[in-house]
């Protein structure tokens, strides 16, 4: 398949490029469509309790929707404030689509205590669609937001609620989000010229990432034809589908500047790219995407839409990367300078590589212990729905909040459990609810059907530890009696119980298919069982940081976050599934040119030689693709929404610890220790594998330097800078003797040492 690809992206390069061409232009312009009618609801799980009580709930009771308005930063009993909020009760009472709109001075509990707030709760009338309530709640929190100006400013207001607060975040995440390609984009695209020295040779990654990206979107508007598609699912397109973009491409580019180092002829060098650097691509894309296929196994929306947004964009990246880079360099890779091999390519990871060799065991014991010590808040991970406290400060949803939380009793316009008591019960059903610990108000209501509806607050907010309590124990109370319960304490109870039932299929699916993968591509037992340990290692550790940062608020505030006791129920998911599916690309490019050296070249049959000369060769390319991630990440830590700070600190951390710690100094001091064993597979499965496994490109040529995959005297790549004298000429930042000089990890300046 893969010399079929490249055959034809080398005869046919204009062809494919048009292909690709059209592709983007559908993609950007009927693709982007997926945007009209993407969902922020994140906690429903079909078919579960809390949902089917919700629905029962919705027929019984007709009132619609509620949000409130609170009035704050002013005298509120002021007579010229209490004439314009009485003014704009009014109006919003004779709006059409409202039920109800109480006027805060006619009733108890509404206007603050210290006289500077006072809230005005509003209720829409039932049966509105969509597009009806959204029209009815921009109308009225318009009305409601012209109170402050009315008073010439003495005020503030702040509208949020039910139909605002899932659309006010969802709003956010797109800001910050946007905000943060704004900010990576560009510092990508430097760092990409510094490493290959020229423009064309670095927009190439960028090229490959605009068609992955738009081809995904284009596949998200099929699957929404039949499922709902989460706001959150377009941003791992636009995160991974950078990410894998940039990957893919340094490891094609890079190996292509090998290989014009061995052949003038840019065909079979772009051909000989494909052969060797294509199938690690290949089989990197397929393990990323069984590590996010686990996520298809969960019914909820949200969690399934990540699967196939984020499986998605592998697929087209990595077709991107197999079809269009081949053609682009088919047509411009002869301006590209080769990498010259020198004695000094690589040097540092050598050392490095040569270090965990001298110490296997003191390395490893180090290491683990170290990754050990940071995942150890993971014991005590919470998830939550989450509230306004996610969002920043100025935001109106926060501002309602903490006008609340700061003027009113505890309590007060908090979301309660509803516990549904259906005709049928034991008609002491009601009182044993009441009588429960952690119940600190009771409303109640009857319906229609004779149904008894309590909504019970617990202390604390909405879906915290108090209330999921009161959920768990209303459910264990009711036994087989004709009982429902509701509300977002009851979708985090249930959102969790479906982790823990489906978890472990989705865990054994995608353990089986790395495995099946990872043999394939290595021919051994032990190095896949290997490589999801340490991978799982550096995954604990970064999110064991998460936890302490956002959860426990140590330091969060540096962020621009604060400890909230909890992660949000977005992060976990999408922190583990993107880390995940990343370390195995880093984890293949390493393999792939172990197993080179292993199989062929000077050092073959050498495992020692093998592991040396594979970090030799693949450290640059892991190195600079860790940087460029962890920009494109670190940029998500520029807004304020605490879910996508979380995310992006969560995924910097990954890539930065696996690409550094792990990949650099466990994995040699694994395989060290490991031997022989390490390629070890029982005789059957050695021909199977033989016979349709894996094989690498052959390796540098008798003679050459081992580990020629990149030159001395550049940041990532050598004798990628243009003319001397230029701006990246030698003795510039990522050049010989510069800031990026021997022992920076970067760039050498001495020869090699004896291995």
């Amino acid at each position: 398949m893969l010399a079929t690809l490249a055959r034809t992206a080398t005869r046919r390069p204009r062809t494919v490029l048009f292909i690709w061409f059209l592709l983007l232009a559908v993609g950007l312009g009927f693709g982007t469509r997926v945007f009209g009618d993407l969902t922020s609801t994140v906690e429903d799980v079909p078919g579960s309790e809390s949902v089917v009580a919700d629905d029962l709930l919705s027929r019984l009771d007709p009132d619609g929707d509620d949000f409130t308005a609170a009035v704050f930063g002013g005298p509120v009993r002021a007579a010229d404030v209490r004439e314009a909020v009485t003014e704009a009760v009014a109006d919003v009472r004779g709006a059409p689509g409202v039920a109800v709109a109480t006027d805060p001075y006619e009733t108890e509990g509404l206007l603050a205590a210290d006289g500077k707030a006072l809230l005005i709760p509003v209720t829409l009338k039932s049966g509105l669609d969509d597009d009806a309530e959204e029209d009815v709640v921009g109308d009225v929190a318009d009305r409601l937001r012209e109170i402050g100006a009315a008073v010439d400013g003495r005020v503030d207001v702040a509208v949020s609620g039910d139909p605002l607060l899932g659309e006010q975040m969802g709003g956010r995440a797109q800001e910050d989000v946007a905000r943060a390609e704004l900010i990576t984009l560009p510092a990508v695209l430097v760092v990409l010229l510094l490493i290959f020295g020229g423009l064309r040779a670095a927009g190439l990654p960028l090229l490959v990432a605009v068609s992955g990206v738009a081809g995904a979107f284009l596949t998200l508007l099929g699957f929404q034809q039949v499922t709902e598609i989460s706001v959150y699912a377009v941003q791992v397109v636009t995160m991974l589908g950078l990410g894998l973009a940039v990957d893919y491409a340094l490891l094609l580019v890079m190996r292509f500047r090998e290989e014009r180092a061995r052949e003038d002829d840019v065909v079979t060098a772009v051909r000989a790219t494909v052969a060797s650097a294509g199938r690690t691509v290949l089989f990197s894309g397929l393990t990323v995407a069984v590590c996010l296929s686990g996520l298809v196994w969960f019914p909820s929306p949200f969690l399934r839409s990540m699967g196939l947004a984020a499986g998605a964009v592998v697929v087209v990246d990595m077709l991107a990367a197999l079809t269009l880079l081949p053609a682009l360099l088919t047509l411009f890779g002869g301006r590209m300078k080769p990498s010259p091999a020198t004695s000094r390519s690589g040097a540092f990871f050598a050392r490095l590589a040569r270090f965990s060799l001298r110490r296997p065991l003191a390395v490893v014991t180090a290491v683990v212990a170290g990754l050990v010590v940071l995942a150890l808040p993971v014991s005590g991970m919470r998830i939550e729905i989450g509230d306004a406290r996610q969002l920043p400060h100025d935001t109106e949803a926060r501002q309602l909040y903490d006008t609340v939380h700061a003027h009113f009793p505890p309590g007060t316009d908090t979301d309660t459990v509803d516990v549904l008591i259906r005709p049928g019960a034991e008609p002491d059903c009601e009182r044993k609810i009441r009588a429960l610990p952690g119940v600190t108000r009771v409303e109640n209501g009857r319906m229609t059907d004779g149904t008894v509806l309590l909504r019970l607050t617990a202390p604390g907010s909405a879906d915290g530890p108090e209330a999921t309590r009161l959920v768990e124990r209303v459910r264990d109370l009711r036994g087989a009696e004709p009982v429902v319960v509701t509300g977002d304490a009851a979708r985090l109870v249930d959102f969790r119980d479906m982790l823990a039932d489906r978890a472990p299929w989705a865990v054994l699916t995608v353990l089986a298919g790395l495995f099946v993968l990872l043999f394939a591509f290595t021919g051994s037992l032990l190095s896949p069982l290997r490589t999801l340990l340490t991978t799982l290692l550096s995954l604990g550790a970064a999110l064991g940081v998460v936890v302490w940062v956002f959860q426990d608020g140590h330091g969060a505030s540096l962020l621009g976050g604060e400890g909230l006791g909890a992660l949000s129920l977005t992060a976990p998911p999408l922190i583990i599934a993107i880390a995940f599916g990343l370390a195995m690309d880093y984890e293949l490019f390493i393999l792939a040119r172990m197993r080179e050296a292993w199989t062929s070249g000077p050092g073959a049959g050498d495992h020692r030689a093998a592991i040396v000369a594979g970090l030799r060769s693949s450290g640059r390319v892991v190195s600079c693709a860790a940087l460029l991630l962890a920009i494109v990440f670190g940029g998500f830590m520029t807004g304020g929404f605490s879910p996508i700070l979380q995310i992006g600190l969560g995924l910097t951390l990954a890539v930065l610890i696996d690409a550094t710690v792990v990949r650099m100094f466990l994995v040699p001091a694994a395989m060290a220790l490991l031997g022989e064993r390490a390629w070890w597979a029982p005789p059957g499965l050695r021909r199977l594998h033989e016979r349709y496994g894996l094989s690498e490109g052959a390796g540098p040529a008798a003679g050459e330097p081992e580990g020629s995959g990149s030159a001395a005297g550049s940041a990532c790549a050598s004798g990628t800078g243009p003319v001397e004298g230029s701006g990246f000429a030698e003795g510039s930042g990522f050049a010989e003797g510069s800031g990026f000089a021997e022992g920076s990890g970067f760039a050498e300046g001495s020869a090699p040492e004896a291995r």
